[in-house]
Parts: C-alpha cells; structure tokens; sequence
C-alpha cells in the first residue's frame, strides 16, 4: 500500500492513502500531537469530506483498534525475519521495582540494547509505548531484542 506523505507548514504532516475500494483517507499529525483523521470525498479525492480531530488518547484507542491483534503476529515475523532477534514478553509483577513507574524510568534501552514495543494490559495492547506510560502490576511487556539482551530487560524488570 502506498502512502503520501505531505507536509504542511506551521502545521504539521498528512499522510494519505487510497483503499481497496477507493477512497481516500488521511491522517494529519499536528506538531503539538494533535492528530485528524481526514475522509476524503468519493467523488473529488482532493476534497476532504470530514475531518475528525482526535486528542493523543484517541488516536491511540484507534491505533489499537486497528493494529493490536496483529503486533504479536509480527513480533513472530520479525523473529524469522532477523536472525539473532527474539521478541520475549516479559510480565510486570507486584514486587516489581518498577510497578507504578514510567517506562523512562529503567532506561531499558540504554541499559540493555533491547527495545520495550509493547505493553499488553487487560487484553488491550498500547503499541509503542511512550517514556511516560507508567507499568502496573500484572502488565505484559513486549521486548524485542537478542536472547542476552531480553533476558536483561527481564532481570531489569524483576529486580531492578
């Protein structure tokens, strides 16, 4: 699928695309976060039909409407795809030094190499989740990385 990127200043970006069926839809990212969802008119595809703003938890409501069930999926994908690269889920439990905190706060990353790229909570995934997305007991962390470095971020994770 293909997918046109446009910029607009002082605004932010669009980003288009033209369905199976047809039409067109847009997403315009507004530089404070903001995000538009744009339908294009059937019958002029220049010409937006309605725009619907969107606060930052919205979009991502719709992020995970429209792209959780498949992450784990290609979590599997990208194991095959790269060898060497793993994707490990790793549970956030009550002990945890790091239940109640932010994300930022382990510093996974830098620490170990590995990437946190998901965090599944009450059968509800947030998909690349932010700095500041605070851990809950019982959270699903997905990491991806090599065996060594998701085997740290689970020690990271448990023990601090």
């Amino acid at each position: 699928m293909e997918i046109e990127e446009t910029a607009l200043p002082g605004i932010g970006l669009r980003h288009d695309f033209q369905t199976r069926s047809g039409r067109r839809l847009g997403v315009v990212s507004h530089h404070h976060g903001r995000r538009d969802l744009v339908i294009y008119d059937p019958d002029d595809p220049d010409s937006s039909r309605d725009s619907i703003p969107l606060t930052a938890e919205e979009s991502d409501a719709l992020s995970e409407l429209l792209g959780a069930p498949h992450i784990v999926e290609k979590l599997a994908d990208i194991s095959s795809a790269f060898a060497g690269l793993v994707g490990e889920q790793i549970a956030i439990l009550a002990d945890s030094p790091f239940a109640g905190r932010p994300l930022g706060d382990t510093q996974a990353r830098t620490r170990t190499g590995a990437s946190i790229v998901a965090v599944v909570r009450n059968q509800i995934v947030h998909a690349s989740p932010r700095p500041d997305f605070r851990f809950e007991a019982g959270d699903i962390v997905v990491v991806v990385g090599t065996p060594e470095n998701t085997a740290s971020v689970a020690a990271l994770l448990h023990s601090g």
